[in-house]
């Protein structure tokens, strides 16, 4: 029996016909989008050796992902709100096939640095543009469920590009897992551009004077902000430690193996996994009791920012525990984008959560490239930095949380 759109955009049930045809391709670009986001963790070594970089220039070449993520954000709204997430996405992954090729065949940092930026930009409306699809198609009640079984997707992303990674490159060097890659990323450009239905909005085309005059609507929002700033902070940092300074902490603060961090990523991401797909119909259950979102939110965030305070400080007992109730805990930050959809109206979520991962991978570039640039500040040991670096420089964005984590809680007492 064919879905009626509006049935499924109104109703309570998620037909497993529009599951397949809007949920899954999506959920396939967001999945090869935290694939890409994480895999420098397990390449690094390779990297460092063909290259020879230091932290600072390895947080540089990995960073250019969310540096041109975040700058893409801005035009990245209206171009949602005004051509539709199909089109938007196929397009741009065909950017990132693009990236992933430069990568693997550029012999020096420049031109990695480029092919990094390009699969940045390419992936830059993977989430975004499933969140916008997942708005026009499915009801309202069912999207933090929807939401978090997306992000999801892109913890298995994560899990691949960790142990099933280390394991890859046994038949192949980076360079050539890179170019497998990238003729994936061109397949699933071409899913969701053929196997993804058109749903045109009713009533007019804004024109781009009303599209800018949305865009700054929501940052004239107070609500934006309040919603926005502190999952930022939180899920950027998560964001920049997991795709690089993970691996690099757990080799050098708490000692483990090449192997055994590959195998400690796949856990993490794991992890991650399980919140994503945990978090969302959880709050959806709990806002049918009576329990607001934005309480499950801050109470995901604030386990997050106490699991970090301990990373931060070098506790190496329990590590493992430790980083996995942080990934777990961290995931809490996805229902921004759910509360974000509810509380602005239609023809601007896209702006809306566009503006949202703009803060979030604005902070994400900042911090993972600034980690480097602290750490670097410390002479390595045989190849190895002290714990001491970890300690300076993840305790930069440690104070931005809790400085920002109190102001919520302050802001809602009053």
């Amino acid at each position: 029996m064919r879905t009626d759109p509006e049935d499924a955009r109104h109703g309570e049930n998620l037909p497993l016909r529009l599951m397949a045809a809007v949920w899954l391709p999506f959920a396939c670009g967001y999945f090869l989008s935290y694939a890409y986001r994480t895999v420098n963790a397990i390449i690094f070594p390779d990297l460092v050796r063909d290259l020879g970089v230091n932290p600072s220039e390895l947080g540089l070449l990995t960073s250019a992902y969310f540096l041109a993520f975040a700058l893409f954000q801005l035009p990245l709204g209206p171009l949602l709100d005004r051509f539709g997430p199909r089109r938007v996405e196929s397009a741009l992954l065909l950017c990132a096939a693009a990236g992933s090729a430069v990568f693997a065949l550029s012999p020096s940092l420049p031109g990695l640095v480029l092919g990094r930026a390009l699969i940045g930009l390419g992936v830059s409306a993977c989430l975004m543009a499933a969140i916008k699809a997942m708005v026009q198609w499915f009801p309202a009640s069912r999207l933090a469920t929807l939401n978090g079984l997306l992000l999801a997707a892109g913890g298995l992303g994560a899990i691949t590009a960790s142990a099933p990674v280390e394991a890859a490159l046994k038949l192949t060097d980076w360079r050539g897992l890179f170019l497998v890659v990238a003729a994936i990323t061109a397949g699933v450009s071409a899913m969701i551009f053929f196997v993804v239905p058109e749903r045109r909005e009713a009533g007019p085309k804004e024109s781009l004077p009303e599209l800018l005059a949305g865009m700054r609507a929501v940052f004239a929002s107070a609500l934006f902000w309040r919603v926005s700033l502190l999952p930022a902070f939180v899920q950027g940092t998560f964001l920049s430690v997991q795709g690089l300074w993970a691996a690099l902490w757990l080799r050098d603060v708490a000692g483990y193996e090449r192997g055994e961090v590959g195998e400690l990523l796949l856990w993490i991401a794991a992890a991650m996994t399980a919140g994503f797909a945990l978090v969302g119909g959880l709050s959806d259950r709990l806002s049918r009791r009576g329990i607001e979102t934005t309480t499950v939110l801050h109470a995901g965030i604030g386990i997050s920012i106490a699991m970090f305070f301990l990373i931060a400080c070098g506790v190496t007992t329990g590590a493992v525990w430790i980083w996995l109730v942080y990934a777990l805990c961290g995931t809490g930050s996805v229902l921004v984008y759910a509360i974000i959809s509810r509380e602005f109206p239609q023809k601007l979520t896209g702006r809306a959560i566009t503006a949202t991962n703009l803060l979030l991978f604005v902070f994400a570039f900042t911090s993972q490239w600034g980690l480097g640039a602290v750490i670097n500040l410390w002479t390595p040991s045989a190849g190895h930095y002290p714990v001491v670096a970890y300690q300076a420089a993840f305790s930069i964005p440690l104070a931005l949380q809790c400085a920002a984590f109190a102001a919520v809680l302050f802001a809602k007492k009053r």
